[in-house]
């Protein structure tokens, strides 16, 4: 892949440089170790041109009219579609995953993409009542800034554009720090689609960087109102941390799926289906959405791990080049009845997305209902891929979603303003 060398440098600015750091992060196939390329790391200082680069930008692009921030999304979402082929393989040779998820993975990141164009045409003022005579108030929604988005090791492509677009079509500028596990598909490869898909320089930027070297200074810098931030609880801790401390609103998508629950009554085939997707087919290398767990009634336990252990070792295991993923199986636990299963399902703090499976899905929705935290579906697997889907938070503190009109709210403020029409009347 000879445009990795192209790649394989910062974003800041408009502009493609090596970074100042003295030490180079090293990026490398995980299945076969083999050495993709090297970045030299951006160091604070960079931090600052990148941030400063963004706010400099983005007061002109948040007055552009939307169509033509949506001409922009859409371009990229076409040029994605058109490079389908090098960017799966770039996503399989960097994370080690199978062919068959990558090309989902590209996928999903196209109709994300495709969304947030969408979202640039959404209402951008609500007209409230009043109890004054002859006024009005109007509620603006407006861009926050500059959003810093921590990319994630795990689908990074799709994660950073889950963040990156709305962001853009919301009229923001964006500075992004991916995994440094996927440098190229959850960072420079974004910037270089947008760069072609004629975003003005500035608006997006792209620093391969460690805590290591740049500290917290990517969260702490005075330009960034919002941190968007998708990964670990454990960091995900250190991120809210520092960010409140400094009034910054946060976005948190953190590790660890619910669980796939199979009530006595539920069509065992297509749990079994739904099972073997989440586990065996959806699972990366540790997959943050993917069923954490799988809950059987005790009822009808026995058939669905028959059932379920002869579909798992019915799936071939090779090359990721192939169009199939090698498996990780992983056995059912058990529980007797509704109760007992929701009590395991909310005891645990991972809440990410969770799936039950039923014969009349209204109880299904009861079900869900009963679960506080995360995405839950009825009938269906633990991930979906819908973009208008909102996930909540991976963990009892987890907080906000980049999914749906969950983005709005992450990505802009609310502006009161109340007009006065005809003279006003004091009362005193």
């Amino acid at each position: 892949m000879s445009f990795l060398s192209e790649l394989s440098r910062q974003y800041i600015d408009g502009e493609w440089l090596t970074g100042d750091g003295e030490w180079d992060i090293i990026d490398f196939n995980p299945r076969n170790g083999e050495k993709l390329c090297s970045i030299t790391v951006a160091t604070a200082a960079e931090v600052d041109s990148a941030y400063r680069a963004a706010e400099r930008a983005q007061p002109e692009w948040a007055g552009t009219r939307p169509g033509e921030r949506r001409a922009v999304l859409e371009k990229a979402a076409r040029l994605l579609g058109e490079r389908h082929e090098e960017t799966a393989e770039l996503i399989v040779e960097e994370l080690g995953v199978s062919r068959a998820l990558a090309d989902h993975e590209v996928r999903a990141t196209g109709r994300l993409l495709r969304a947030a164009a969408g979202q640039t045409r959404e209402a951008v003022a609500e007209f409230l009542p009043s109890l004054g005579d002859g006024r009005e108030n109007r509620v603006y929604r407006l861009p926050v800034g500059v959003v810093g988005v921590i990319g994630a090791c795990d689908f990074p492509l799709a994660v950073t554009a889950r963040a990156v677009a709305p962001a853009l079509a919301l009229g923001n500028a964006v500075v992004v720090k991916p995994h440094q596990s996927a440098p190229i598909a959850g960072g420079t490869l974004v910037a270089r689609i947008f760069e072609e898909a004629g975003l003005p320089a500035g608006l997006l930027n792209v620093l391969v960087t460690d805590s290591a070297e740049i500290g917290d200074s990517f969260i702490e810098h005075p330009v960034p109102k919002v941190i968007s931030f998708t990964g670990s609880d454990r960091v995900g801790r250190h991120v809210a941390a520092v960010a409140a401390g400094l009034f910054k609103r946060t976005v948190l998508e953190l590790t660890g799926g619910s669980a796939l629950v199979v009530l006595a009554d539920a069509d065992l085939g297509q749990a079994v289906h739904a099972a073997v997707h989440g586990r065996a087919r959806f699972r990366a290398r540790h997959g943050e959405v993917a069923d954490g767990r799988i809950l059987v009634d005790r009822s009808v336990e026995a058939e669905f791990t028959r059932r379920f252990a002869a579909a798992v070792s019915a799936l071939p295991a090779g090359d990721p080049h192939d169009q199939e993923i090698a498996v990780r199986p992983y056995a059912p636990e058990s529980f007797d009845g509704e109760d007992e299963a929701v009590r395991i399902v909310n005891d645990s703090p991972h809440a990410l997305s969770g799936a039950v499976h039923t014969a009349d899905a209204e109880r299904g929705v009861r079900f869900a209902r009963r679960i506080p935290r995360g995405l839950f579906h009825v009938n269906g697997p633990v991930e979906r891929d819908d973009p208008a889907e909102t996930h909540g938070g991976g963990t009892g503190f987890g907080a906000g979603g980049l999914d749906g009109p969950a983005a709005m709210d992450a990505f802009t403020t609310r502006k009161w303003i109340s007009v006065q029409h005809g003279r006003t009347v004091f009362p005193f």
